[in-house]
């Protein structure tokens, strides 16, 4: 579906569609934009009730390609707001003009809300489109037409918005796959055959060759690589592989070929299920209804009833003449028009999403800045977030090598590596201005390590496990390793020469945010990661973490953030990879890393800060906190005000001038108070 931009709404349309003639089963999910339809009829009346409420019913490989309605609908708001802006210029030359140029704000910025409020009185519903298709044409009909013309652009703006947010996030669903390969190589008889991978059974085998994406989960039935797992896992340093393994659909293979034995589907891998887990946990958080849009439907029909019966029955009652109540009715329609309670909470939320940008974070709508107010409970991810997500090379062990030298002959041997360890060691050489040397007779052993010889010594340079099956004690240096350590280690002729140790380093400003988040009342600060149990368990307790959970899959991640939700009620989840994705949509506020974040994570979720700083996030919750607080003072006081002037009414003291003016003034008031939050 098209323009599907409001929870509510969608829940309204599918109660209609289910109301239809033949219509057997209908589902309308408004996290994917997606219509699941059963039905025993053509599609024309489907279309026609759709199109009625401002939306289009598309084929879905069309929806695939994405919509352009927010840029359409954007389009609608900037050329609402230039007229307005022509028609301030025109007023002292030519008043004709300048109601020429508030009819066009007013047609384009309110054409969709008119749309919607007919739709609405036709269905027999009254919702805030009604109350501001009523309230357009009530100021229309008194020659009020800057009025209509400004709430019709407030409108056409607020549109816009929610359209970009909600395509955005239904692309990132689809984002999620994009990860794996479409086609996969089977193996007929040893010979491989590319197919599709629906093509591809359970059992069969599939040869994975180097530098390739894995296109399902699989066990490996023979050779050995590194695989980059941090699309499931989080892990990102790449974990060896060898046979007996298990391999996810998604991941990264290194320099080894391997050959894996299919467990499952593609609908079935680890990958999908994530895909099936974001959309679960979209659908299960339904956007908290605005205050303004519940407070409608009971303020809306109410207004206009006795509006009608103001006019109606006025006379009959109490006397006077029809003119008189009419007067009196239309007052209270122009009084009651809505549109100091528009203004004041999209002028607070703008105001405060241009200071949230000043400062490097991204919001996604006011919803989140509302429910940020409200978080007890903050969950990070490790890898990338709590910690830089690079590895680098922390320490230098050396038995009777000078460090550099160590370290210049471990750059020799993995200037032939793609290994992102090779990586950190050949990054520290060329800080330190160690040229690499010549290396002959090099031989890799993907997941392992590689051997070379430098100056006439034959080396061998890899992981404990490596060396230990060329007959060398490494028990030694292994205990020198922390938790969160790698060791790399260099021997050769019998003697081991010492090891790099390389690890993901901590964020400079990850212990200051924290004590910060504590200080401002946070419960509990937690960290869940697909990392292991001896590299989390270390970070934790440095940075003082109430609580850590290490080795998680996707599923059992998003499962720990309900837990958390369970017990401390709004939680915050902050992540950067594919892997937290279901986190990050399962929490009541999901807070992605955004430039060392995947496309992917920084979609799904509803914060993002654009600088990679975790300092940022105290100042957010106090920028929700006192957004919300200035939100409470403007509906209130909108409220007050309205109530005064409607208590007049009935005495017969709120003349027409009167009405504007109290409608007027409280949005000016409202809108000077919400504009304090740019500072």
């Amino acid at each position: 579906m098209e323009g599907l931009d409001c929870a509510d709404c969608a829940r309204q349309l599918e109660e209609g569609i289910r109301r239809l003639e033949g219509v057997d089963e209908a589902v309308l999910s408004y996290a994917s934009g997606k219509l699941h339809l059963r039905y025993r009829r053509q599609l024309g009346e489907v279309r026609k009730m759709m199109e009625s409420h401002g939306y289009r019913l598309l084929e879905e490989a069309e929806g695939e390609q994405g919509s352009d309605l927010a840029r359409k609908r954007t389009a609608y708001a900037v050329v609402s707001a230039m007229a307005i802006l022509f028609a301030i210029i025109a007023t002292p030359f030519n008043t004709n003009v300048s109601a020429t140029l508030l009819l066009v704000a007013i047609l384009t910025g309110g054409h969709l809300t008119f749309r919607r409020g007919i739709a609405a009185i036709r269905a027999g519903r009254l919702d805030m489109n009604t109350l501001m298709t009523v309230a357009v044409a009530g100021a229309l009909f008194i020659n009020e037409w800057w009025e209509a013309a400004t709430v019709a652009f407030l409108f056409a703006a607020s549109h816009a918005l929610e359209t970009y947010t909600a395509e955005k996030n239904r692309r990132s669903i689809r984002a999620l796959m994009d990860t794996v390969p479409e086609e996969a190589h089977r193996l007929k008889d040893g010979v491989p055959e590319t197919v599709p991978v629906e093509a591809v059974l359970p059992e069969e085998e599939i040869l994975v060759r180097p530098g390739e994406r894995i296109p399902l989960d699989g066990t490996i039935v023979s050779g050995s690589s590194y695989v980059t797992e941090a699309a499931v896992t989080g892990e990102s340093l790449p974990v060896s592989k060898e046979r007996g393994g298990n391999v996810y659909a998604g991941t990264l293979n290194g320099n080894g070929s391997l050959t894996v034995r299919v467990k499952g589907s593609a609908k079935d891998s680890t990958l999908a299920n994530i895909v099936r887990l974001v959309e679960e946990a979209q659908a299960r958080r339904a956007p908290a209804q605005q205050f303004i849009d519940r407070f409608a439907q009971i303020y809306t029909p109410v207004v206009i009833a006795l509006a009608a019966a103001i006019a109606i029955l006025g006379p009959v009652i109490a006397g006077g003449g029809w003119q008189q109540w009419v007067y009196r009715g239309l007052a209270l329609l122009i009084v009651a028009c809505p549109c100091a309670l528009v203004v004041s909470t999209p002028v607070s939320i703008v105001a405060s999403l241009t200071n949230a940008a000043r400062q490097g974070i991204l919001v996604k709508g006011g919803v989140y800045l509302e429910q940020m107010r409200d978080v007890n409970a903050i969950i990070f991810d490790k890898t990338g977030t709590l910690t830089k997500g690079t590895p680098m090379v922390t320490r230098i062990l050396s038995t009777n090598y000078p460090q550099e030298k160590l370290l210049q002959i471990a750059a020799s041997l993995e200037a032939h590596s793609e290994h992102v360890l090779a990586e950190a060691i050949r990054k520290l050489a060329k800080e330190q201005e160690l040229s690499p040397q010549q290396v002959s007779d090099f031989t890799a052993y993907p997941g392992k390590g590689v051997t070379g010889t430098v100056d006439g010594t034959r080396y061998y340079l890899g992981s404990p496990a490596f060396l230990a099956q060329h007959g060398y004690a490494t028990s030694n240096l292994e205990m020198e390793a922390q938790g969160n350590e790698t060791p790399v280690m260099l021997a050769s002729e019998q003697t081991i020469h010492g090891a790099l140790l390389i690890s993901d380093t901590i964020r400079q400003e990850s212990r200051s945010t924290l004590d910060n988040l504590r200080n401002l009342g946070i419960e509990k600060i937690a960290m869940l990661t697909g990392d292991r149990e001896e590299a989390a368990r270390p970070l934790a307790l440095s940075l003082g973490l109430d609580d850590v959970a290490a080795g998680l899959l996707p599923e059992q991640k998003e499962q720990a953030v309900r837990r958390f939700r369970t017990k401390f009620g709004s939680v915050a989840m902050v992540g950067d990879g594919i892997n937290d994705a279901p986190a990050l949509a399962s929490a009541d506020v999901g807070i992605a890393m955004g430039a060392a974040g995947s496309p992917t994570a920084l979609e799904t979720a509803d914060i993002a800060l654009m600088g990679d700083e975790l300092d940022k996030l105290p100042f957010l919750i106090t920028l929700s906190r006192r957004t919300m607080g200035i939100i409470r003072q403007n509906i209130a006081f909108a409220l007050l005000i309205k109530g005064l002037a409607i208590m007049l009414v009935f005495p017969g003291w709120l003349t027409l001038w009167l009405a504007i003016l109290a409608d007027m003034g409280a949005s000016i008031l409202v809108t000077a108070n919400g504009m304090r939050l740019l500072r």
